[in-house]
């Protein structure tokens, strides 16, 4: 009990929390997955490890008539305004209510604050925060959109925002 805590302790103290210790276990489990479904099954009439390339790999050695795959064509960046945001009170309307904007940020730069509702996104009308991250990530990082926004005020206004790439 004691090693755990000094071990915890160490590890927040040198800047490992453990959200990270938790994304590396998940990435490796990913990566493992990655690589079962990528496993050749052997045939059937081949005599057990007659497949098997010399240097005890799980996975065989490519033939010379089996087709490489090409390279896996790269997504193109996805597109962010640095808010963060939760559905609207129901009284207050439909909308995404901003509880968070990040200075700094495309969405600050635009004027967006917290307690703002976006009501539409580049002439999308936004009934929640999903439909509002639906919409930014349809957006082209870089292109100008325009957004309605009620403020907490009651008053409606139309800003123009840049979103930026997640990185």
């Amino acid at each position: 009990m004691v090693f755990g805590v000094l071990c915890a302790a160490a590890l927040v103290l040198s800047g490992i929390g453990i959200g990270t210790v938790g994304a590396t276990v998940i990435g490796m489990s990913r990566l493992a997955g990655v690589r079962e479904a990528s496993a050749v099954p052997t045939g059937a009439g081949s005599a057990p490890g007659a497949d098997m390339p010399m240097s005890g790999s799980k996975h065989p050695a490519p033939g010379p008539r089996d087709p490489v795959p090409p390279p896996p064509r790269p997504r193109p960046p996805a597109a962010a305004l640095g808010v963060e945001a939760v559905d609207a009170p129901r009284g207050a309307g439909a909308g995404a209510l901003l509880v968070g904007v990040h200075v700094p940020g495309p969405g600050h730069a635009a004027g967006l604050v917290r307690g703002d509702t976006v009501v539409v996104f580049g002439g999308a009308r936004v009934g929640s925060a999903a439909e509002l991250a639906l919409q930014v990530g349809r957006a082209r990082p870089g292109r100008t959109v325009t957004l309605t926004v009620r403020h907490q005020s009651g008053a409606r206004q139309v800003l123009a925002a840049r979103p930026g790439v997640v990185t």
